[in-house]
């Protein structure tokens, strides 16, 4: 069962991941509640007030998870999202979880977000490397999620557009099979739509343990 979810809404400027949290039944539910709550958002005027927006929403979803949880034969369910918004300019993306966001510019590529996992602390303490953490036993275990807790934390980073700019969201079923080196080596160079086919591809054809989902957007102007 796919247990991403995905929302593209350029008219609102918002794109998004959605991973349901895996070994809990009901990802699905989870991941796909999430982005309907994302599908309600319209276009702002200023870049603070989409943002705002943004975690608003999220929190509903995360209190709407919570009470499905305790009502439903299905248990816990949550699920981790990466939201990239556009607006006056300026980009901002809010996460939990181990979904990603990167940003390609210049030549440079880099990861916005910080995983929110069992590995990502291990990894800040200097007790394993990045590589170590692929292959970690418990690599898929997620320290934040949208319906994890009664209290969401939600992490952002904010900063200014550029034209060029290209920004890429995923799931960790990506990241689990390809290193950054690897990702970026695929979308350089390349449209977006062949960008996306190499990364599925590639991922595919090299075990895709978990579901992958990806997402590139362009920038075309700073005015976005």
């Amino acid at each position: 069962m796919n247990e991403d979810a995905f929302i593209e809404s350029p008219d609102a400027a918002l794109w998004a991941v959605a991973d349901g949290m895996g070994g809990h039944s009901g990802g699905d539910v989870a991941s796909a509640l999430v982005t309907r709550r994302l599908g309600r958002i319209a276009r702002h005027d200023t870049a603070y007030a989409l943002r705002r927006e943004v975690a608003r929403q999220l929190t509903q979803a995360n209190e709407e998870l919570l009470t499905l949880s305790q009502n439903s034969a299905r248990g816990s369910m949550g699920a981790t999202v990466a939201v990239l918004t556009a607006c006056d300019g300026y980009y901002s993306c809010t996460w939990a979880g181990d979904s990603r966001i990167y940003l390609l510019r210049r030549g440079r590529f880099r990861r916005i977000t910080s995983d929110h996992s069992l590995v990502q602390s291990l990894i800040d303490a200097g007790e394993i490397t990045p590589e170590e953490a692929r292959r970690h036993s418990q690599a898929h275990v997620v320290t934040r999620a949208i319906g994890a807790s009664s209290r969401l934390s939600l992490e952002t980073a904010n900063g200014e557009l550029e034209a060029g700019d290209r920004f890429l969201l995923c799931s960790d079923g990506l990241t689990s099979v390809l290193d950054d080196k690897q990702i970026l080596s695929l979308i350089s160079n390349v449209d977006n739509e062949t960008a996306v086919d190499r990364l599925i591809s590639n991922t595919l054809n090299d075990g895709a343990p978990d579901n992958v989902t990806v997402i590139i957007i362009d920038v075309a102007s700073q005015d976005a």
